[in-house]
């Protein structure tokens, strides 16, 4: 077998497993962006960004968790909740089945994970959606998660780190999808009404419903390099505005450079951003305390 079969056989870029830091299946991946052959042993060290050209793989949410959060102090919440089917939906196929194929085949049961850990020793509350769920759509139960994620940070008075990845609300929900956008919002403006930090991380891609409310309403916004932001597609765009879209502008770095995000942070050095950040925005107490200890 030629090593173009052996590609075509099975995308060997794709992270399958339901471990935290497992290697995805095979001994090569080809990078998506430069096309290179790859060693997963060289993805692995590099937390899945292409050594030779920065392509910035997805992750999933548990292997988040794993880059951000300090071992052994993650303590997941509101895990038990899942999707209902409201609307009955059928198109292609039930809606009841593409979520158990999503729980089948992520080992999740929603696009999001919402717990408590530690991010250098400082407690935060942290939100992580994953791509795999379904697209990582927003429905009644991502939206229901964040509000919770949310309110357990107000009582407890910590700071909140959502990370995204998202191709907006869930179609299959219809109005209960859609009004997520307004819940989600209402808890942020509670969360900024108590002076708690929050920072949101964006990845590739996000767009939609969550792109739209709270995934740009963080006080401080960073991306991921080359990451996709924004509300709709680029062919959406086109038939819209009737002309063509200039190359890349829905990029991170077109929106750091016209001001709709604050930084673009290579993967490696995301954790001890987020904890620069932190330290930022957090009251001279905390930051003094945290010195201290």
């Amino acid at each position: 077998m030629s090593i173009s079969e052996w590609f075509k056989r099975e995308d060997r870029s794709s992270i399958k497993s339901k471990d935290k830091r497992a290697v995805p299946e095979g001994i090569w991946s080809q990078c998506a962006s430069c096309k290179s052959t790859i060693f997963q042993n060289e993805l692995f060290a590099t937390d899945f960004v292409c050594p030779n050209c920065s392509h910035h793989y997805q992750l999933s949410a548990l292997q988040r968790i794993d880059l951000l959060i300090d071992k052994d102090t993650f303590n997941e919440t509101a895990k038990d909740v899942s999707s209902k089917d409201p609307l009955k939906f059928e198109a292609t196929k039930k809606y009841k089945e593409s979520i158990d194929k999503a729980k089948r085949s992520t080992g999740l049961k929603e696009a999001i994970i919402t717990g408590k850990g530690s991010l250098y020793g400082r407690p935060v509350a942290i939100g992580i959606m994953d791509f795999r769920f379904i697209g990582g759509s927003m429905g009644s139960v991502v939206g229901e998660k964040i509000v919770r994620l949310i309110n357990m940070a107000i009582d407890e008075s910590l700071p909140v780190v959502i990370v995204t990845a998202s191709g907006g609300a869930r179609m299959q929900e219809g109005i209960f999808s859609l009004m997520q956008m307004a819940k989600t919002t209402a808890a942020i403006d509670r969360l900024q009404k108590e002076n708690l930090p929050y920072v949101c991380i964006l990845t590739n891609p996000t767009t939609g419903g969550v792109m739209a409310s709270f995934a740009t309403l963080a006080d401080i916004i960073i991306a991921e390099p080359k990451a996709l932001i924004g509300f709709t597609g680029p062919k959406v765009i086109e038939q819209t505005i009737k002309q063509k879209v200039p190359k890349e502008f829905q990029s991170s770095e077109k929106m750091l450079e016209h001001g709709q995000i604050d930084m673009v942070v290579e993967r490696k050095n995301l954790k001890s951003t987020i904890g620069q950040v932190l330290d930022f925005l957090s009251p001279a107490e905390v930051v003094y305390e945290k010195i201290r200890s």
